[in-house]
């Protein structure tokens, strides 16, 4: 057996890959699997062929916690442009209205409108998009020339801020930071800003500079990834499994009783330091900070395993 690839087989973390345009999610992880010779690679949050951006990688048994790294906020930089709008909300689609009249907003109108979308708001997610509406792809549909009633959800937007106002032509670019929560589209949240300021509009660019609380300057391009396992220093790059999921809190297992949490035993709380307060996940660590898995409590108030990483 080639030597490399047996130690490619033992990778284990968090790959933080910048996605370049023209490539999807399930093309990223192809290429991964191809420059690391491993197959058991996930991705944490699709992004669209032309959105590029932080594409945090699973690597191995990492990819446990992809569930639990996509509840964390995602932060884009995308611009926005009034006057224009398409079937699929960004330039990639058909023309379907334009403004008969040149846009006429000010900086402080269009400043003044994003901040009414901070919050907790609804949107109707839009056909061209991956959501399954019985059992088929929205994004099917639509190319079928097919539309069906979407029902809107609520999504959270915790910061919007404009970083940059245009006149194009006749048409106004607004460009915006955005910190949301998972589910958010944001070409759908340009056409509502767009409404809201009484032209149709479109999404023009989008990147993704955060997810998972990985930023872009801490993601490697496929020609870095092909570096490093070239010289071998692919290892120092990758986040550990348990730091990808921070978020959550820390606790520490007696030693007498690791052995029995690794072997999925029920534990008494007191047990565990500091005390669980409530019965949210929790990562768990022996006394010399080895990582063990998530754990939780139960309904009996008994510490139980929810994942088990650390093999006996």
């Amino acid at each position: 057996m080639n030597p490399m690839k047996k130690e490619q087989a033992s990778w284990e973390g968090i790959l933080p890959v910048f996605k370049p345009a023209g490539f999807t999610s399930h093309d990223v992880v192809a290429k991964a699997r191809r420059l690391l010779g491993m197959k058991r690679i996930g991705h944490t949050g699709t992004l669209d062929p032309q959105v590029t951006g932080v594409l945090p990688l699973c690597l191995g048994r990492a990819t446990r916690v992809v569930e639990y790294m996509q509840e964390r906020p995602k932060e884009y930089r995308a611009t926005l442009r009034l006057g224009i709008a398409t079937d699929t909300e960004d330039l990639t689609g058909t023309v379907i209205e334009e403004s008969q009249r040149p846009v006429e907003v000010t900086e402080l109108e269009a400043k003044a409108t994003l901040e009414r979308f901070v919050g907790t708001i609804s949107q109707v997610p839009p056909m061209y998009s991956a959501l399954k509406v019985n059992g088929k792809r929205l994004y099917e549909l639509a190319r079928e020339g097919k539309t069906v009633e979407r029902k809107s959800r609520e999504v959270d937007i915790y910061e919007l801020e404009m970083t940059g106002f245009a006149q194009t032509g006749s048409y106004v670019d607004i460009s915006f930071r955005a910190l949301c929560s998972k589910g958010t589209y944001i070409r759908t949240l340009c056409v509502d800003i767009g409404r809201a300021l009484g032209y149709p509009s479109t999404m023009v660019k989008l990147e993704r500079t955060m997810s998972a609380g990985i930023s872009a300057e801490h993601c490697l391009t496929f020609e870095e990834i092909e570096r490093c396992v070239a010289d071998g220093s692919l290892d120092e790059r990758l986040i550990a499994t348990d730091q990808a999921i921070d978020y959550m809190p820390e606790h520490t297992v007696v030693e007498a009783k690791a052995a029995a949490a690794l072997q999925g035993q029920r534990l008494s709380p007191s047990m565990i330091s500091p005390p669980v307060v409530d019965s949210q996940p929790f990562r768990l660590y022996k006394e010399d900070k080895t990582f063990l898995g998530i754990y939780g409590r139960d309904e009996s108030g008994a510490i139980a395993p929810i994942k088990v990483f650390l093999r006996l």
